[in-house]
């Protein structure tokens, strides 16, 4: 604010505001202060702006600052001491409430998010954060190595020698340019091979409504055994709260790994001096804070037994019979380390996959005791006599049927367009068989009483509906054609009265009209839309001409294969085919956590659209090259980019997609309409940050595998994994590869030419579904996504990056795919350009007490600072900081010497601050607060040419071998007599001006070297943005250390 024509009033603590009467317009401070001021009531009327940083900025206290008080806006800041403390900010105003984020840079300076090769990410995805720009420091005292490791030079910047600051912070771009914060890269932890960002579990505990704040660690108290541990505290209002409940809070969220095994309450999270997390204080936790199941003693021998083994390695004195063996801190290595000790003591050997299968107590002595052997029998029809039960894919439609209700999500529609002379009655009877012909689409499905879903099946002459429309003539045909699609397509049905097929016929003109067909994919998939077109084909052009039916009649029908399924799915089969899936997706994270335009809706609305994809022949040409040379299919290679895409995205080494596969192995089946289709879960592993080839490799194995297994339904893939669920997005996996058969989309019915049309609206089931086949030596797709989570403009990004993967992929198989560069030339101008157009004029050659002695020659008399009773004019402060300085430089200091200045709060530290400032030296604040240890190891790395101090702090201090200057007024030591006209030293802006100590976290405290430049812009830029001018007071409350 001495800048600017400003006040500044000192006081020793911000709670002193709620004493006497404050006339301040201005607030910087941190958010715990603010806290405390609002809890007394404390903020005086006249503040209009206030400004936090240093901590993380929660909702609930800007909602309630603005409910409290008249303060009109609240800014957030951003930066490390090394880029001169605030790099980035954003402002809140009482319209529109709290901004979760950072916001953009300030004036002069750059935000770049780059990636490990220290490349920029694209938009939404998390990178480090490195700042340059005029604020950047002249680097570390004393620390070449660590400033050379930590200030770089600056590739992006146009400025010669310009340099950036690796800040060691993760953030990432939000669509408006925006930038979130998301804690720090040494956050990051390995826990079993998972790399895990406990910031990221930090801000999705303190989310919880009963959580205030919460901190989440790794903690090793077991040598060899680290685990995951939250400390909470409550927010008010709430006395308590259940740890299922937080554990559930956080399943919705995370990924298995990332679960933590035990949640301390504390009342308050423990602080170091600096006011920072001292999580060395944070307390081992006990049993009670363990996820634990209402007690039940452990019954019968083998399960006391295994209560005793898991007690031994778990080091939890007391077993529940509920208790379940991940969620007392078991992993992968102590489920080996249990699989022994069972054979040892019990004599039994278990899979692996049965330990995660039923990892319950009661459940897993169970199976201890369990064998048994499957016989593979034939299919053969069942008695028609009694309702049966479902297929397991009819089962969990239903099921998912019941928790969201008729959905358009798992309709199955098909648009033909028909050209030619229509005979509508030989179309009519043709549909009719075919319901006739295949029961599966005239059955509909009922609750027994037992409350599970049965299936029962219409009589053969239940007929078809074919609707008649007419738009002949119509000058708007078109768009009612459309709307008739569209509501035809989300027109619900009602699985328990059917039909659960239907169609329309809409009259075009004389000789085209449109076929319009919709099934419940519970009685469909679509290799069954093939049988039916293929069907209606035949039955047509017979019919027309006046034929009988000249189909073969079919022996055998879905309900045969429905009874045939669950009678062979059981027993030896059955656990080999589940012990896969259980091995094949342990531990695997349960949301792909890609970047999104829009925050997750609490429920998926499946809205959905598609963008189109074409590769060129080339492209095409190479991938089958590439293919053939790792004898994998196409398939095979677009998996393995798409996967490494996704990781890439979403900032994970581990990545799940789906795939669906047909599922008709046995020829008895390959002619009927149902629901056979299953769905494969891939697992792909990127942590070692694979190349073309290994990755290629990784995915043909693990598709092959996955396809070896393919026999078990998804649904009890499902029930076997017992993934986290969640009505907001699909359980295993939300990315989807479908390869499609691209055959001609034109063939004939009859006399009549067929068109396959897009038929009504897009619906998507996945958050990504990529769609790719290939036809006349191209591949074509497409990549259909949710809206409620994408605009179109990311998905065409994130498919031209597909396409640049495959591009590398195909000119070097050797290279790491992590470290080929995804943006095109537009994006990565958008991301280092655009974003860091913060140019704004500043005095590039005046330091900061040139700017202050400008507003001295302006405004002698206004009052520059107040603490107490205490007031000094601009003029009277620059007299007393020019006779120090005059003092000083009688004392030989000079430019870039150093001067310690350690006094109490008030307006003698403004006053050495200056005249410091002004003898041409830089100052290095020492806290009279911090411990006499850290002040010696500050004032040794320094080395002073001199120390400013009061009498009453000298006992505080070291024995110094440096000059001591008092700035008591009654022992000035002379100083006054010195000349009080300004003092012009030969200095630049790239001399220093300042030195401070960092709060030492990670070792002894570093002093960061500042010059005039980047106080001087920072100084300039923070009365622009926070609009200061000569009638406003400034609070100054903070310590001058960090």
């Amino acid at each position: 604010p001495l800048t600017s024509g400003g006040s500044i009033e000192v006081v020793k603590n911000v709670l002193e505001l709620q004493h006497g009467e404050h006339d301040i317009g201005l607030i910087n401070t941190v958010p715990s202060a603010l806290k405390a001021l609002l809890e007394v009531n404390g903020l005086p009327e006249s503040v209009h702006t206030v400004n936090v940083a240093g901590e993380a900025l929660k909702r609930s206290l800007v909602e309630s600052l603005f409910e409290k008080t008249g303060v009109q806006r609240l800014c957030n800041l951003y930066g490390p001491s090394e880029t001169t403390t605030y790099s980035s900010w954003v402002a809140m105003d009482r319209e529109d409430g709290f901004a979760p984020h950072i916001g953009k840079p300030v004036g002069n300076t750059q935000f770049y998010l780059l990636d490990q090769q220290q490349q920029p990410v694209p938009l939404g995805v998390v990178g480090e954060i490195y700042i340059g720009g005029a604020g950047v420091a002249r680097g570390y005292l004393n620390r070449d190595d660590l400033t050379a490791e930590r200030f770089l030079n600056d590739p992006f910047s146009q400025q010669p020698a310009a340099r950036m600051y690796r800040t060691g912070d993760l953030g990432r771009y939000l669509p408006d340019g925006n930038i979130e914060y998301l804690g720090r890269n040494d956050d990051q932890v390995k826990i079993r091979g998972f790399r895990i960002e406990l910031g990221e579990i930090d801000a999705r505990l303190a989310k919880h409504p009963a959580v205030h704040e919460a901190v989440v660690t790794a903690r090793e108290d077991v040598p060899g055994d680290k685990r995951l541990v939250a400390y909470y505290t409550l927010s008010a209002g709430h006395a308590s709260v259940d740890i299922d409940s937080l554990r559930a809070w956080l399943q919705e969220q995370l990924p298995a790994h990332m679960i933590p095994v035990a949640y301390v309450l504390l009342d308050a999270l423990p602080l170091t001096p600096n006011g920072k997390l001292d999580r060395k204080a944070l307390p081992a936790p006990d049993t009670d804070a363990l996820i634990r199941r209402g007690y039940e003693a452990p019954q019968g021998e083998t399960e006391t037994l295994l209560a005793g083994i898991w007690s031994d390695l778990l080091k939890v004195e007391r077993i529940s019979r509920h208790d379940q063996f991940f969620e007392l801190g078991g992993h992968s290595l102590l489920a080996m380390r249990l699989i022994s000790q069972i054979r040892q003591q019990l004599g039994v050997e278990l899979s692996l996959a049965a330990l995660f299968a039923r990892p319950e107590l009661s459940a897993l002595a169970l199976a201890i005791a369990q064998a048994g052997r499957s016989i593979l029998p034939d299919i053969v029809p069942v008695a028609r006599d009694q309702a049966w039960p479902l297929s397991f894919g009819q089962q969990r439609l239903w099921f998912l049927a019941q928790m969201e209700g008729a959905s358009a999500a798992y309709h199955m529609p098909i648009g033909l367009s028909l050209h030619g002379e229509l005979d509508r009655t030989a179309m009519q009877r043709a549909l009719e068989r075919i319901v006739a012909r295949h029961e599966g689409l005239r059955t509909t499905f009922i609750q027994g009483d037992d409350e599970q879903p049965l299936q029962r099946i219409s009589p053969s002459d239940a007929g078809f509906n074919l609707q008649l429309h007419d738009l002949q003539g119509l000058v708007d045909a078109k768009e009612k054609l459309q709307a008739l699609a569209s509501e035809e397509s989300l027109q619900s049905f009602d699985l328990e009265q059917g039909p659960l097929i239907r169609g329309r016929l809409i009259r075009m003109a004389e000789d085209h009209h449109v076929l319009l067909l919709t099934m419940h994919h519970i009685v469909s998939d679509g290799w069954s839309i093939g049988v039916l077109t293929r069907e209606l084909a035949a039955l047509y052009a017979a019919f027309s001409q006046g034929q009988d039916d000249p189909l073969t009649p079919l022996t055998l029908h879905y309900l045969d294969y429905a009874v045939w399924q669950r009678r062979w799915l059981s027993g030896d089969l059955l656990q080999q085919q589940s012990d896969y899936w259980q091995q094949t997706l342990a531990d695997a994270p349960a949301l792909l956590m890609l970047p999104t335009d829009r925050v997750r809706p609490a429920q998926q609305d499946y809205a959905g659209a598609v963008l189109p994809i074409v590769f060129d022949q080339d492209l095409t040409r190479g991938l089958k090259a590439l293919s053939q040379r790792h004898g994998s299919t196409l398939f095979m290679t677009v998996m393995a980019a798409w996967a490494a895409l996704l990781g890439r995205l979403a900032g994970q080494d581990d990545v799940v997609i789906g795939t669906p596969v047909a599922n008709r192995t046995r020829s008895e089946v390959e002619g009927l309409v149902g629901l056979f289709v299953n769905t494969l879960a891939i697992r792909v592993d990127l942590s070692d940050k694979p190349t073309a080839e290994t990755l290629l490799a990784q995915v043909k194995t693990n598709t092959l595998g996955a396809q070896d297994h393919q026999d078990l339904p998804f649904e009890q893939v499902v029930e076997v994994i017992k993934p986290v669920r969640s009505l907001s997005h699909s359980p295993v996996f939300q990315a989807m590869l479908s390869w499609q058969d691209m055959g001609g989309g034109d063939f004939a019915l009859g006399d009549l030419q067929l068109e396959s049309l897009s038929a009504g609206h897009t619906l998507s089931k996945f958050d990504l579904s990529l769609d790719i086949g290939e036809a006349q030596g191209q591949l074509f797709g497409s990549l259909e996504y949710a809206t409620a989570l994408f605009d179109e403009s990311t998905i065409a990004r994130y498919l031209g990056y597909l396409q640049r993967l495959l591009h590398a992929m195909v000119a070097d198989d050797r290279q790491v795919l992590e470290q080929v560069p995804l943006l095109d030339t537009v994006e990565r101008k958008h991301l280092l350009v655009d974003l860091n157009a913060t140019d704004v004029p500043y005095p590039q050659e005046a330091t900061i007490h040139q700017l202050f002695e400008e507003k001295v020659q302006a405004q002698p008399d206004a009052i520059a600072v107040a603490f107490q009773a205490q007031r000094l004019s601009y003029a009277e402060l620059n007299r007393q900081a020019n006779r120090l300085a005059h003092h000083l430089i009688g004392m030989g200091i000079g430019p870039d010497d150093r001067v310690a200045i350690c006094v109490e709060r008030g307006v003698k530290m403004i006053v050495g601050l200056l005249g410091v400032l002004k003898a041409g030296a830089a100052y290095v604040p020492l806290d009279p607060a911090y411990p006499a240890e850290r002040l010696a190891y500050m004032i040794n790395d320094s080395q002073p040419s001199a120390l400013l101090t009061q009498r009453g702090l000298q006992e505080r201090l070291p024995t110094l071998s440096m000059p001591l200057v008092l700035l008591d007024d009654e022992h000035c030591q002379g100083f006054t007599e010195c000349d009080d006209n300004p003092v012009v030293p030969t200095l630049s802006v790239r001399n220093l001006a300042y030195v401070i100590y960092t709060s030492g976290s990670t070792g002894n405290p570093k002093g960061v070297m500042i010059e005039h430049r980047g106080l001087v812009n920072y100084s300039v830029d923070a009365a622009r943005l926070f609009g200061l001018s000569q009638s406003d007071t400034v609070l100054q409350q903070n310590t001058l250390n960090f």
